[in-house]
């Protein structure tokens, strides 16, 4: 019964996580969000493409998938332990965003679903996190340099807050996932070519010679902005002085 509870809340955090809520949110438009923009199915490509209000109702959506789970099973099945319990419905939810089933194991990159999930399970790192991904934001108005910094420093602060070593390596592992999903936006942020919030979505950029990243000649000739709000990135990645 005990390997039943265990399996079972494994699958239903997984197929929970699996909704692809921006993919449909689009498709309700009469959009397939994976051909505009970015390509993904995340809050921040629906908001490119639909607007604020859609791409916050996802981002919150998105969110909630991961809260969910994770808040629930302790409360479902007190007697497990509670830590591991969380693990695996944190895992498994975030695993569901990320490669659905639905979309033929290609999802989001897992950024709200992970906050979502943390929030039930770690919030005080979950919100040194989001304090990261504030200031970075703020800087350079990139969502995606600002989700890496701040996936990167939440198992930073898990250790420093909790000094548990299991902990750290769970979200050691998170934060790996969440930064190997933004390796494509990380080739464009090094070649100057990463899209910005405050600029519309074009449509999905040609993958330059023949696959892999972009090249800059491949986005500029499909019309894909730059950021010229907050400070600028060269092609070096490093900030212009």
């Amino acid at each position: 019964m005990t390997a039943a509870i265990w399996i079972g809340c494994a699958v239903v955090s997984y197929l929970l996580g699996s909704i692809p809520t921006g993919f449909l949110w689009a498709k309700a438009r009469g959009i397939d969000i994976r051909t505009i923009g970015s390509g993904n199915i995340g809050a921040t490509n629906v908001m490119r493409a639909l607007g604020k209000g859609p791409g916050i109702t996802v981002l919150l959506i998105d969110a909630a998938k991961g809260f969910v789970p994770v808040f629930v099973a302790p409360v479902f099945f007190p007697r497990l332990d509670r830590d591991a319990l969380q693990i695996l419905c944190c895992i498994c939810v975030i695993a569901g965003h990320n490669w659905t089933c639905w979309l033929r194991f290609k999802g989001g990159k897992g950024v709200a679903t992970s906050a979502g999930a943390l929030l039930a399970f770690l919030p005080l790192p979950l919100l040194c996190g989001l304090a990261v991904w504030g200031v970075v934001f703020a800087i350079w108005r990139y969502v995606s340099l600002a989700s890496i910094c701040s996936a990167a420093t939440v198992p930073l602060a898990t250790w420093f807050i909790t000094k548990n070593t299991a902990l750290t390596a769970f979200t050691t592992m998170l934060s790996a996932v969440v930064i190997w999903k933004h390796k494509p936006n990380i080739q464009r942020l090094l070649a100057g070519t990463e899209i910005c919030v405050g600029r519309a979505a074009s449509p999905k950029p040609p993958s330059g010679d023949g696959g892999g990243a972009p090249t800059p000649s491949a986005w500029q000739a499909s019309g894909s902005p730059r950021c010229k709000r907050g400070r600028a990135l060269p092609r070096n990645g490093k900030r212009n002085a």
